[in-house]
């Protein structure tokens, strides 16, 4: 091949692999439910890795007197990649939060106790709001799966305890989707 076609040949193959890298999804959606799979004009476009805590606090029950149940209040968990490196914040809200400043609140639309017993069920969220132009702030909806651990305290709740904060180890995988351009 001439030298004077080389570089222009080098550059469109540049683009052509660059182009179709592109086009390939990053993220493979999950299996899960039919009631937990997002609408059908949605993509996923990010997944994060949660590994925190389930907050529970002993309180006296709306039943009879003397009773005490342990009561979700929040989690509170640390977002990272596949590679490790921490993208964010979840809390209560439910939020999701960026280390760009974005988030995203989710509603709970659907739960599935999932394969395991002792986690956390998984869950599809809508976006009840987001906030800032980054990551988060196209997501429209959520999923949580592949759970483990985070569920209610079996100690006592009692009178002695009220007010008592349990926080429960959890791990989870989110999934966010967005609208298809």
């Amino acid at each position: 091949m001439s030298p004077r076609f080389r570089l222009p040949y080098a550059l469109f193959s540049v683009l052509i692999v660059l182009t179709g890298c592109a086009s390939t999804p990053s993220v493979a959606p999950p299996e899960v439910p039919a009631n937990l799979r997002p609408p059908a004009d949605q993509v996923v476009f990010l997944e994060t890795l949660a590994t925190g805590a389930q907050l529970y606090e002993c309180t006296r029950s709306a039943g009879p007197p003397s009773t005490f149940d342990w009561v979700f209040r929040s989690p509170e968990a640390t977002l990272v990649d596949r590679s490790g490196i921490t993208r964010g914040r979840h809390f209560a809200g439910p939020t999701w939060e960026s280390l760009d400043g974005s988030s995203v609140v989710g509603d709970v639309k659907a739960r599935d106790p999932g394969p395991n017993p002792s986690a956390i069920p998984w869950l599809m969220l809508t976006a009840k709001s987001t906030s800032g132009t980054g990551v988060f702030s196209a997501t429209r909806t959520i999923q949580r799966v592949n759970t483990l651990g985070g569920l209610a305290p079996t100690g006592p709740c009692a009178a002695a305890n009220v007010g008592e904060i349990a926080r429960v180890p959890y791990t989870a995988t989110y999934y966010f989707y967005r609208t298809k351009s």
